[in-house]
């Protein structure tokens, strides 16, 4: 399914930023030498650098040291790179709602493993994520 129409780049930046400011305080003032970017198309050596299966698009990358990794001797190094690539999150949504909502997730995600946070376990978080979204509108429409 195609995005209705596609975004401004300021625009789309824009809910990068926003989605960024909803990260708990506590987690947004111990991320450092973190840099975050929009980028339009992840690159062939990001995708091959990645190996993802058949299929699968990629809407974020991490790429440097995660903080519990870092030593006492972590310094004087390139600030990590967290990237949020607009156009899969695009190509996956249909509206702008949407695409608010997939930056949101690809942010956390992605934030999640500069703090240490692994596939594995950052799948467990998703699917947990998702079902008390998923009971939230429930509970919402009982309401109605």
């Amino acid at each position: 399914m195609l995005y209705f129409n596609v975004m401004e780049t300021d625009r789309f930046e824009q809910l990068v930023d926003e989605a960024l400011e909803e990260l708990p305080e506590q987690f947004r003032l111990l991320m450092d030498n973190v840099q975050v970017v929009v980028e339009p198309w992840p690159t062939p050596e990001q995708l091959r650098a990645v190996r993802l299966s058949r299929g699968t698009m990629l809407l974020g990358l991490y790429e440097g040291i995660p903080r519990p990794k870092r030593g006492i001797s972590y310094g004087l190094v390139l600030p990590d790179k967290i990237t949020i690539f607009q156009g899969p999150i695009e190509r996956l949504c249909q509206s702008e709602a949407e695409v608010r909502q997939q930056v949101l997730d690809t942010v956390i995600h992605e934030v999640g493993h500069h703090f240490g946070i692994g596939e594995e376990r950052m799948a467990v978080l998703e699917a947990e994520r998702h079902r008390r979204r998923q009971a939230g509108r429930t509970a919402g429409k009982s309401l109605e």
